[in-house]
């Protein structure tokens, strides 16, 4: 459970950034380089638990984010859309765009998290190859 304790930890480094550096003021990030930063810090952690549960499956280059939502679609509607805002708030709005709104970053994070969990979830099940 290696990479799902380092998928926390990059979602625990966003949230310092912001909370440390971006200077939070009347709901909004006022340096965009420590927003975009998280931004990017958080989908990382998304992609390392992800990668775990989902292995290489014959992909030896970077995986696109539509290899993970057809892989994510055939496990879980619920995962797929969440991962869906993950991607639109965290890594476009947040990480390319530097999206100042604190309320965007929130919810992206709880995306994060939950993805996050029930990565930690399946990874813990049984394997049932018998």
């Amino acid at each position: 459970m290696e990479a799902i304790s380092e998928a926390r930890r990059h979602i625990d480094n966003a949230k310092d950034f912001l909370s440390n550096n971006a200077k939070k003021q009347d709901g909004l990030y006022r340096d965009v380089k420590y927003v975009k930063i998280a931004g990017h810090t958080a989908y990382t952690g998304i992609l390392l638990a992800l990668n775990e549960l989902l292995g290489e499956k014959k992909k030896k280059s970077r995986k696109s984010v539509e290899w993970y939502q057809k892989e994510l679609s055939s496990m879980d509607k619920k995962v797929t859309s969440n991962f869906a805002l993950a991607y639109e708030i965290l890594h476009l709005a947040m990480g390319y765009d530097g999206a100042k709104s604190a309320e965007l970053a929130e919810i992206g994070f709880d995306r994060a998290e939950q993805i996050i969990g029930w990565v930690e979830m399946r990874l813990q099940k049984p394997s049932s190859k018998y």
